[in-house]
């Protein structure tokens, strides 16, 4: 049977906060990196991350904290990476050690920019991370109601089932389900793709759209999310799963989504740079619209939403006249 080892969290944001809650329930012991000395010091005597989910309290001496990338990759076996997707390469600059022995979950919902690939392959491609070491984390799973331990249903994906088993027993309690799947690649385009949906959910509200139209957009958003699947990554998936569809619902509708929340301010008239600087918090979609663009540059799939949400966010088209040409594509 496969052992996780000791575990390391990689980000000190608030989906971070929420997977260390996780893993400590389980664990008793975690090892969890930070870039910033101030913000250990004070999690240290506060006892809970001063920045993000400070409802969620730790026991400080089951933690081992560090702002050194080396020394944590180095003395940990399982390494959870929860940085913003965007900022990855750059915190990885700083690498000296291997990374291809660890076992790499990914947990970041995003995609590398400039390389326009998704976390699992970033790290095979450059840091030779063989596949059968990587998983990746996704699901419906919103920080805070994690933090409230309200129920949630995560999936692990991983080509090799037992480690994937391995870390869904680590993560598994009262009030949080998992699951395990074989489609690494299709989970980790389905969590940057209801990025770029839950933008366009957030515009179409900004707009004054109703909820029968939201319930069309996000009907809509699935079949396009479904043709994309189909062509990177043909295998067997039953797109209604919870790891497609659900995050896609929850990310599409509710008040805690970060992307909608950006394309709600896009939509009541907002410039990009002026919701980015009100929000200060990161909105992975409109990085992710981007990198989607580019990929189905080459796959060629018709995806009238993502192109929509595109031409606002980067062409600066008006949301009003790029959203009716949209409607006017869906049945």
């Amino acid at each position: 049977m496969f052992d996780c080892g000791k575990i390391a969290i990689m980000g000190g944001g608030s989906w971070a906060t929420a997977v260390a809650k996780m893993v400590i329930n389980h664990t008793h012991n975690i090892a969890w990196y930070m870039r910033r000395d101030d913000r250990i010091e004070d999690f240290r005597r506060l006892g809970h991350n001063p920045a993000y989910l400070t409802s969620i309290h730790f026991d400080v001496n089951e933690i081992q904290f560090s702002s050194d990338l080396n020394k944590i990759v180095q003395e940990n076996d399982t390494l959870i990476f929860v940085t913003p997707s965007p900022y990855l390469k750059n915190h990885l600059k700083k690498l000296k050690v291997k990374l291809k022995d660890k076992f790499v979950i990914t947990a970041m919902k995003g995609i590398v920019p400039d390389e326009n690939l998704v976390c699992s392959d970033y790290f095979h491609q450059v840091y030779d991370v063989p596949y059968e070491n990587l998983a990746v984390l996704g699901g419906p799973s919103h920080a805070e109601e994690v933090a409230l331990e309200r129920l949630s249903y995560l999936t692990i994906g991983c080509c090799v089932a037992e480690k994937a088993q391995a870390f869904a027993d680590v993560l598994t309690s009262d009030f949080i389900k998992t699951k395990i799947s074989s489609d690494v690649v299709g989970i980790e385009y389905a969590s940057v793709l209801k990025n770029v949906y839950a933008i366009a959910a957030g515009i179409c509200s900004g707009l004054k759209y109703g909820d029968n139209f939201q319930s069309v957009l996000m009907s809509n958003a699935v079949q396009e999310m479904n043709r994309f699947l189909k062509t990177v990554n043909p295998v067997e998936r039953n797109v209604d799963d919870s790891v497609y569809l659900g995050d896609l619902l929850v990310t599409g509708y509710s008040n805690f989504s970060r992307n909608r929340v950006f394309g709600t301010m896009i939509g009541k008239g907002y410039s990009v740079k002026s919701a980015q600087i009100e929000m200060e918090m990161i909105a992975e979609g409109f990085f992710g619209t981007k990198c989607m663009k580019e990929i189905n540059r080459h796959c060629h799939v018709n995806m009238p939403i993502l192109d929509a949400v595109y031409n606002i966010l980067y062409e600066r088209i008006s949301p009003q006249i790029e959203i009716k040409l949209l409607t006017d594509s869906f049945r």
